[in-house]
């Protein structure tokens, strides 16, 4: 895969990350994407290594809310 095949894979994920967020917590999209960019979870997403960026919305979202909830990545 190229580059800007992870890029666009990251950038669809984290999307529906912000928007997972945004309806559980009752943000707006602003305050999604912040949380989600300063989050670890997001840190280990874009690390092609890790390859979270080719799993679901749905398990990719249960490490962040984890991390919102205990503070740190389980």
């Amino acid at each position: 895969m190229t580059s800007s095949d992870y890029k666009y894979m990251i950038e669809g994920m984290s999307a529906d990350l912000a928007e997972l967020l945004s309806r559980e917590y009752d943000m707006n999209i602003v305050e999604a994407l912040d949380v989600l960019y300063n989050s670890e979870t997001y840190a280990k997403l874009t690390d092609t290594r890790t390859g979270l960026y080719f799993q679901s919305p749905g398990y990719v979202y249960s490490f962040l809310k984890a991390e919102m909830t205990t503070g740190k990545l389980a």
